[in-house]
């Protein structure tokens, strides 16, 4: 959990009650206040991960006590997005109040070390990964040197994937070079014999010409502010054709000085044949305008299955005008379910999200998707309020994309679940 440090946070003189208390035990960090951060903050908050502080020692956590105690009753941290009255996650970041309560007590309390004895073994962390250990970690070829201002336009880079056989993956993960830098990135399968990207050479970057072809490949993996990396569930994997050939999409911005970057990608593969292939489709709509001040404009969107599907996951899209994104799904039979409501969007946090109970959808049901952009001057994070926004790729532009994963026979062509009038999928794109 990412904690935001203004003044208020800095004021460690909160009121310093009585012991505080749980069950008539003085709650400490070793015994009370570390197995929570363990469960719910140092995934982020550790060495090279993006969280501003680690939190893994009592040295480390004691000068933030009074700034967790916000963060959590706020419930600013964890992240999490989901409206509860929609849905049940697997996923579901939000802390218990219990656990909310413990910790404002212990903060009140003068954070309390507590005896050593009563701490959880450390977690055990793969240096530099989430996932893991790789089979094969997949790096550009060179570093790309970013410069210390103006527009950088998305840069696709060909890494040769050197595949002589099938693989199916079963973990991955995006490990940018520089995060000041790197505002997302998208491993694509680029499978033999496909003509996407065929100008490009491997290691150099390459910007495809405007109007051509957008992507043809499959999405692999992603990286982007909040999002987590792909660890399937078991008997569920993503496929590389043997022949392929890996496209990192690469979004750099600009930070007042030259930087550079070098991102990797990590890949754990399955030891058979998965049970079912896991896929990205989007239901996704680029034809909008924003009208300059507009503070509740709202876009929609939806896909319709050709075929019976099971969605597995949720992932919604937009940028800094975001402001709230719905999921909704209509059966056959005319009967519309609300699936998941965000009402309150963050594009500092992109998060998925993950039914406790995949969602089985027969063949005709359409996803709809709706979402409002905020393009007022109460929005603090709006670029410019006076200017109509369309879609775009950079992030003062805005994108209205509900992915989501689906799990599939692996036999299946992916196509198939498309009715031919929409035979291409939407290409992810963050």
């Amino acid at each position: 959990m990412t904690i935001r440090v203004t003044l208020a946070t800095f004021g460690l003189c909160a009121s310093l009650s009585a012991a505080a208390t749980t069950g008539g035990s003085t709650v400490t960090f070793n015994k009370d206040i570390a197995p929570i951060l363990q469960k719910n903050c140092q995934s982020c908050h550790r060495p090279g991960e993006p969280a501003p502080m680690p939190l893994l020692t009592y040295k480390q956590v004691r000068p933030w006590a009074s700034a967790i105690k916000e963060a959590t009753a706020l419930k600013k941290m964890p992240p999490w997005f989901a409206d509860s009255h929609y849905g049940k996650w697997s996923n579901d970041r939000s802390l218990a109040k219990a656990d909310i309560d413990k910790i404002a007590r212990w903060a009140d309390s003068g954070a309390p070390e507590g005896d050593a004895k009563d701490a959880p073994v450390p977690v055990k962390f793969i240096d530099g990964w989430n996932i893991a250990q790789p089979d094969m970690v997949l790096e550009m070829m060179s570093d790309y040197h970013v410069p210390a201002k103006g527009t950088i336009e998305y840069q696709y880079i060909l890494v040769p994937g050197k595949f002589t056989e099938d693989k199916w993956v079963k973990m991955a993960e995006v490990r940018p070079g520089n995060r000041a830098v790197v505002h997302h990135v998208i491993a694509f399968v680029r499978p033999p014999g496909s003509k996407w990207m065929q100008d490009a050479q491997p290691g150099v970057p390459f910007v495809p010409k405007k109007g051509g072809d957008g992507g043809q490949g499959d999405f692999l993996v992603g990286f982007a502010p909040g999002v987590v990396p792909q660890i399937m569930e078991p008997g569920q994997a993503r496929l590389i054709k043997a022949g392929s050939d890996i496209i990192f999409q690469m979004h750099y911005t600009a930070d007042g000085k030259e930087e550079s970057d070098r991102t990797r990608i990590g890949l754990v593969f399955a030891n058979e044949p998965p049970k079912e292939r896991i896929f990205t489709l989007a239901a996704a709509n680029s034809k909008f305008e924003i009208p300059a001040g507009d503070g509740n404009y709202k876009v929609d969107s939806k896909f319709e299955f050709g075929r019976d599907a099971k969605v597995v996951s949720f992932l919604p899209h937009m940028h800094l005008r975001g402001k709230d994104f719905e999921y909704r799904v209509k059966y056959p039979d005319g009967r519309t379910e609300t699936i998941l409501s965000v009402p309150h969007y963050s594009f500092s946090w992109q998060l998925s999200y993950f039914p406790a109970k995949s969602l089985e959808l027969p063949a005709g049901t359409v996803v709809e998707c709706t979402a409002h952009y905020d393009n007022s001057t109460n929005n603090p994070a709006n670029p410019d309020a006076t200017q109509a926004v369309r879609h775009g790729d950079q992030s003062w532009e805005e994108m209205m994309i509900g992915f989501f994963d689906v799990a599939i026979d692996p036999k299946m062509d992916p196509k198939d679940l498309m009715p031919k009038r929409q035979s291409n999928a939407p290409r992810p794109a963050l």
